[in-house]
């Protein structure tokens, strides 16, 4: 694995970056990187009838440690889904104090040309608050129209079944057509072969930092 130090994964809502970067994830954290996952909605408005309000809070602390993250690396905010435009400077300020006290040296969020506008807001913030980081930004295929995959990470079978394994903990978002087990197979196979690898998670380079 790149030699890089401590790990910041942003998640607009739980379970975006175990979509996005899950089995990039798994290699870091099997590589000894140290990670750590800042989820900033639970998504509570957007829970099929039936659920209890907390069971996102719950299934995120799940599979944040199926990917091998112990449970104090992943804090958890509570802004309304669907309105982060309007807590912009409370999010930045949030990531402010992430980079103070996690300083890590990579950060990973969702791309550029995402169009939600939760997924924008905490992109746009980060590339603020962490100008001197490299940023790397996850794909979500039903949210990006274009997506710039200048950087491909190779992965293995496993970093990929313990993605699998990760978004099964999300009970209460199996309903989602992009979470079947097909899809998720399927499209790391079609980035692995980018880049002659079995399986593969591809990112937009936002930031590079070489020191």
């Amino acid at each position: 694995m790149w030699q890089v130090g401590k790990v910041l994964v942003l998640s607009p809502h739980t379970d975006d970056a175990e979509f996005g970067a899950g089995g990039t994830l798994h290699r870091l954290v099997s590589s000894g990187v140290e990670v750590f996952s800042v989820v900033f909605s639970t998504a509570k408005e957007s829970l099929p009838d039936g659920f209890p309000e907390d069971i996102l809070v719950h299934e995120a602390k799940a599979a944040g440690k199926i990917l091998g993250l112990p449970e104090e690396n992943i804090q958890i905010y509570d802004y309304p889904v669907r309105n982060f435009p309007k807590y912009r400077q409370d999010i930045l300020e949030d990531l402010v104090r992430l980079r103070k006290t996690i300083n890590p040296h990579m950060v990973l969020v969702h791309a550029s040309t995402d169009v939600h506008q939760d997924h924008q807001t905490v992109t746009e913030e980060a590339l603020r608050a962490f100008k001197q980081v490299t940023i790397l930004g996850y794909e979500l295929p039903w949210n990006t129209i274009e997506f710039r995959s200048q950087a491909v990470v190779a992965l293995h079978e496993e970093n990929i079944k313990a993605k699998i394994t990760a978004l099964s903990a999300y009970k209460s978002q199996k309903h989602r057509p992009y979470a079947s087990e097909d899809f998720i197979w399927g499209w790391a196979r079609g980035r692995g072969v980018t880049i002659n690898a079995p399986y593969a998670e591809a990112f937009e380079v936002l930031r590079l930092i070489i020191r």
